[in-house]
């Protein structure tokens, strides 16, 4: 372990141990060792003997706001409670957006803010080694050693980062109780929605025919939904049979609209956390979909998801000066 995870790590198990201790919290989110190389298991500490479990490193990648309102709202039938949990930037922002869209109040959750550095994509690093099993991979500050039977190699842990924390320009939570670590002195990347705009320069035809290969192979399992924050519908678009709104078939058809109406339901809200991307066992770059929306809202309102818990959201409201003047029409 990094030396700089071994801090963070060690911190963490102590501010949540102290948090619970003095019943300031009544349960802690945090992430622990899985049971495979690069997975961590999010892990729900009720006591300060159970917070010493708690492991911080690059590998922490499932966003701990997707199952934060269920578990408040779990423990909530004990009565009053408050939930404390890890954040970085982006998943601090899904939280604003959580209490924006009142999935929780501010009061029942008390976030202690980690600046991120990146996380790193599992699936770039089983790339470098098709082929060959991995065993372990040990992070180090600014590289992973990855070894298994016969091999052990080091990598450049920012060559194996997530696109999503490449382009990142808000790596320190924007709402916390607490800092773990200093805020991030990232310069913001000037560059961020340089994928986008390379698609925006193809030809409509093109620009099909790019989305079309990006979806073809898709098997509908969902994981990009069920790792997502913001889909938390009690019955699902694609699930839906009266009236049934999409084919549940493989047909690309079905497929591309499945993606198309899961991306326009999360215009205005997604913060580009990555996490349907990381949970796709077949690689589709989706959040690109979403990415493409999040420039227009940015472009067009002059705002980003999930930085301010007070402010409404750009496609929840309206103005009397809003472009589109048909809400005025009798």
């Amino acid at each position: 372990m990094s030396q700089l995870n071994e801090t963070i790590t060690r911190a963490l198990r102590e501010r949540a141990g102290d948090l619970l201790a003095a019943g300031t919290v009544d349960a802690f989110v945090g992430f622990t060792t899985g049971t495979v190389p690069m997975v961590m298991r999010p892990l729900v500490a009720r006591t300060p003997e159970e917070a010493r479990q708690f492991v911080w490193n690059s590998f922490c990648v499932l966003n701990p706001a997707n199952f934060l309102p269920e578990l408040v709202q779990t423990l909530s039938g004990e009565g009053q409670v408050r939930v404390g949990v890890v954040a970085t930037g982006c998943w601090s922002r899904n939280m604003v957006v959580q209490i924006q869209e009142n999935r929780l109040r501010r009061e029942q959750i008390h976030i202690v803010g980690i600046a991120s550095r990146g996380m790193v994509l599992p699936r770039r690093v089983r790339a470098l080694f098709a082929g060959r099993e991995i065993t372990r991979v040990e992070e180090k500050e600014h590289e992973l050693v990855v070894s298994g039977p016969g091999f052990s190699e080091t990598v450049s842990r920012w060559s194996v980062v997530r696109d999503n924390c490449r382009t990142c320009s808000h790596p320190n939570p924007v709402l916390f109780d607490e800092m773990l670590t200093s805020h991030s002195t990232r310069n913001p990347v000037a560059d961020r929605f340089d994928q986008i705009e390379e698609i925006e320069r193809m030809t409509p035809e093109e620009r099909y025919q790019w989305f079309q290969g990006e979806v073809a192979t898709c098997i509908r399992c969902y994981a990009c939904r069920n790792a997502c924050p913001l889909c938390y519908c009690p019955t699902c678009f694609v699930d839906e049979s009266r009236p049934q709104w999409v084919g549940k078939s493989l047909d690309p058809v079905d497929v591309s609209l499945f993606h198309i109406l899961r991306a326009y339901h999360c215009a205005g809200r997604c913060t580009d956390c990555g996490a349907c991307e990381a949970a796709c066992p077949m690689g589709i770059r989706m959040r690109l979909f979403t990415r493409k929306l999040e420039k227009d809202v940015l472009a067009l309102f002059g705002t980003e998801a999930g930085m301010d818990p007070g402010q409404p959201q750009p496609l929840a409201t309206y103005g009397l000066d809003d472009p589109q003047d048909f809400m005025l029409r009798g």
